[in-house]
């Protein structure tokens, strides 16, 4: 009896120091990362921490084992240092998820959606809409919805840069109802009409990173 009192104080003891030397989640979330660019940083950071095999997306890293603790702090610092944050708080993570969510949405995906916004990231997130977007603007200071139409206003432009769409063409890539619903959500976000943007010497972009 003694010897098994013995062995679960041990098997206890040993738990214990795995739990303070190890980080349990698989999955890290990664704030201020929203470009292809910011991947193969994060990659590259992930590499000089002695981390392999990840899985890097847009705000999120799937790994294949747990980081220990003190591979979880020196990459913590090095992402700091890049401009980058790595988030443990669960509502920063949510809200984070919701930003990854909306710039996908409108960077990354050609086909036009076939449910409204709301039930799509209600459904992708597991959460519902109404907390989602009560927590984004508490956090933020923006709401989704206006967060949504500063991104689709950013693809819009680099549309007008890089591109030679007409602005129907733009409209419905973008799923503007008319060419005269982009051109006045544009105008009332930007001053500008994107007849006007688009013949600028030196057109501006704006910087989303910090919301």
């Amino acid at each position: 009896m003694s010897n098994l009192n013995t062995i679960t104080k041990n098997k206890k003891s040993l738990e214990k120091k795995v739990k303070s030397y190890a980080i349990a989640e698989r999955k890290l979330h990664i704030k201020f990362m929203v470009s292809r660019r910011c991947k193969l940083l994060v990659e590259d950071e992930l590499k000089r921490v002695g981390i392999y095999g990840a899985k890097v997306d847009l705000g999120v890293v799937d790994l294949i084992f747990p980081l220990s603790k003190v591979q979880h702090d020196a990459l913590q610092k090095r992402l700091h240092d890049v401009g980058l944050e790595l988030l443990d708080d669960k509502k920063s993570i949510l809200v984070e998820q919701i930003k990854k969510l909306v710039i996908e949405m409108v960077h990354y995906t050609e086909d036009v959606p076939i449910v409204n916004n709301s039930d799509f990231m209600a459904e992708r997130l597991g959460y519902n809409y109404t907390y989602l977007s009560n927590l984004f603007s508490e956090v933020k200071g923006i709401t989704i919805q206006h967060f949504y139409i500063l991104h689709k206003i950013e693809r819009a432009k680099e549309f007008l840069i890089y591109n030679d769409f007409s602005l129907t063409e733009i409209a419905f890539r973008l799923n503007y109802s008319s060419v005269a619903h982009l051109s006045n959500q544009f105008k009332k976000i930007t001053g500008l009409t994107p007849t006007f943007f688009k013949h600028l010497k030196d057109p501006q972009r704006s910087l989303l990173e910090d919301f």
